[in-house]
């Protein structure tokens, strides 16, 4: 079974109420929150009519929270590949 994971990207602010609530329906509350739904002809018709604010994707699984956490978390900035096999000793001299 396939499903849509839809994305809020642009904010619904200004917008007829009906936009809203068609977000509303499809759970979407805050930008850049994700939810994911069966793939279906109405969900398809929701999704066209906010298509300018939602960005989709059709997916093979539907993602636990966590795991879309974990996606949009960023890289460290670094790696360790090995340590060096000497350990610093101190040494003090007065």
């Amino acid at each position: 079974m396939s499903y849509f994971r839809i994305t809020l990207v642009r904010s619904a602010i200004g917008l007829p109420r009906r936009s809203n609530d068609v977000l509303k329906a499809l759970g979407l509350k805050k930008r850049m929150a994700t939810v994911f739904h069966p793939v279906s002809p109405s969900i398809a018709g929701q999704i066209m009519k906010v298509k300018e604010l939602v960005q989709v994707q059709e997916v093979d699984r539907s993602l636990t929270k966590q795991e879309v956490h974990l996606e949009r978390k960023p890289d460290p900035g670094y790696y360790v590949e090995k340590t060096s096999g000497v350990e610093f000793k101190e040494t003090t001299s007065l």
